[in-house]
């Protein structure tokens, strides 16, 4: 009896032990549990945990859940398998069925579905951002959110000599920005008075939750969304102050249009606008709000975090904010002169291969399918892209590819090099290529000129800055930095 259980103390400690003794390497399939407990164990690290785990495993590693729970994944950063996947046998990777219930939140908008409805929002936004008018439009509003917004409030935090939170301030401004674009209407969140946005908290929140329910077996956490308990909680009310937000915009615009108030060229307006648009189908509220609500999470989370990883990256290397000051000096002439900025723009892009403001993507088989690696899947299993952890491959990106190095995207002629998307995955590849990547680097280009010209940052002695545990790279403490004028 005495040897049976000294035998179970002993066998107890050996699988506590290696379970939890080491943060890197490939987990242990353990029997009953899988690879459950070192997922957890490494949870608030899983970015990093993930990418050394990657970097061991050939770019690719199959992940087991408990036994019970039909949880099973494929996390690869193979350049080969993206390519087989998002672009050669396109048709045979959908968002799937446990993606849309993961995201439900999204309702029916264009990152939550598939084929057919995917192809017609697709069209549709295609149409409206390529609108020259809107397009214009676009440029406009963004110069004068600088102007008015930008720089009032980083010469208030450097006359005051004040601590600011640029992470803060970089959504303030792009959120003020997508309120603009797609409703026509400015809610002037970034202002020295700092006024509460509880649409922003509330996409933190569902952004949040939706990570751990990819962590948390499916049956746990519909048990706990079904009695609103934890985080599950924190959802539902997230959930609910985004549609009081968008379904009272959607209702401002249909009486401003219904009285003939407004002819603008706003996104929400180019929707509901059915005689200038007959291709829309479906302007029914629910419609709408799906499709504005995919425009806020692109247009407020994607560019705000790349600026916010841009700017640490650049109080971390004083050297690169030189020669993007040299090259503003030579080469930009005039205010929306950026096609000449080439150092501008690989340093950008560095910033987004490092820091990817969308850290993950989801895909599932509808049919069994053998891919480059070797690897078999079916449709019982998910596909999860890695572009934090690709971006930490030295298989991919070599020996460097830790360093913050913007002459890494520009070529010896001074061009700027175009990496292929299945390497460079930041806005999607294949068909799904991101349509607002222009916009996007309009935006980012505007601010990033504006401030480095004009001000520089010091960070806050001892301030950590680390990711926060989320769907989308935001700095868990934020970017604290005192700001002075150059």
């Amino acid at each position: 009896m005495e040897y049976l259980k000294f035998s179970l103390v002993f066998l107890s400690f050996f699988l506590f032990w290696n379970i939890f003794r080491n943060k890197s390497g490939t987990p242990t399939n353990w029997p009953l549990v899988g690879m459950l407990l070192p997922l957890l164990r490494n949870v608030n690290r899983i970015h990093d945990w993930v990418s050394e785990i990657l970097e061991t495993s050939q770019l690719s590693f199959l992940f087991k859940g408990p036994w019970f729970t039909n949880m099973e994944m494929l996390v690869t950063v193979d350049p080969a398998n993206i390519h087989h996947i998002m672009t050669k046998n396109f048709s045979n990777y959908a968002k799937g069925t446990k993606f849309n219930e993961i995201f439900d939140v999204m309702g029916d908008g264009i990152f939550n579905v598939d084929f057919d409805l995917w192809k017609y929002h697709r069209s549709m936004a295609h149409t409206f951002i390529g609108h020259p008018q809107f397009r214009h439009f676009l440029v406009v509003k963004i110069q004068e959110k600088v102007e008015k917004g930008l720089i009032p409030v980083l010469d208030h935090a450097a006359n005051e000599r004040l601590v600011v939170d640029l992470q803060d301030i970089f959504a303030r401004f792009t959120f003020d920005n997508i309120c603009t674009l797609v409703m026509g209407h400015d809610v002037g969140s970034l202002s020295i008075d700092w006024p509460h946005v509880p649409f922003s908290k509330a996409l933190d929140d569902v952004e949040e939750v939706i990570l751990y329910r990819h962590i948390v077996p499916m049956s746990v956490w519909k048990v706990l969304r079904w009695f609103r308990i934890g985080k599950e909680r924190k959802y539902k009310r997230a959930w609910e102050i985004l549609d009081e937000f968008i379904y009272k915009c959607i209702a401002k615009k249909r009486a401003e249009l219904g009285k003939n108030e407004v002819v603008g060229v706003d996104l929400l307006t180019l929707y509901m606008d059915k005689s200038q648009n007959v291709n829309v189908k479906d302007a029914s509220d629910k419609f709408l709000r799906d499709t504005i609500l995919s425009y806020f999470i692109a247009g407020r989370d994607t560019t705000s975090l790349a600026l916010s990883w841009f700017f640490y990256l650049l109080i971390k290397n004083p050297r690169v904010v030189s020669k993007i000051r040299d090259e503003l000096e030579k080469k930009m002439t005039k205010i929306d002169d950026f096609n000449n900025l080439v150092y501008l723009h690989g340093a950008l892009c560095e910033a987004l291969r490092l820091y990817p403001p969308v850290v993950f993507q989801a895909k599932g088989p509808t049919k069994p399918d053998t891919l480059p690696s070797g690897h078999e899947v079916n449709p019982n299993m998910q596909i999860i892209f890695s572009m934090y952890a690709m971006a930490r491959m030295k298989s991919i990106w070599g020996n460097d590819c830790y360093e913050f190095k913007p002459e890494r995207w520009i070529s010896e002629s001074g061009k700027i090099i175009h990496e292929p998307s299945y390497k460079f995955l930041v806005f999607n590849a294949g068909p799904r290529t991101c349509l607002g990547k222009d916009m996007a680097f309009t935006q980012m280009k505007v601010v990033a000129a504006t401030i480095v010209k004009n001000y520089e940052f010091q960070a806050l002695e001892g301030h950590l800055v680390v990711p926060d545990i989320s769907i989308m790279l935001r700095m868990k403490y934020g970017l604290k930095v005192q700001v002075f004028k150059s």
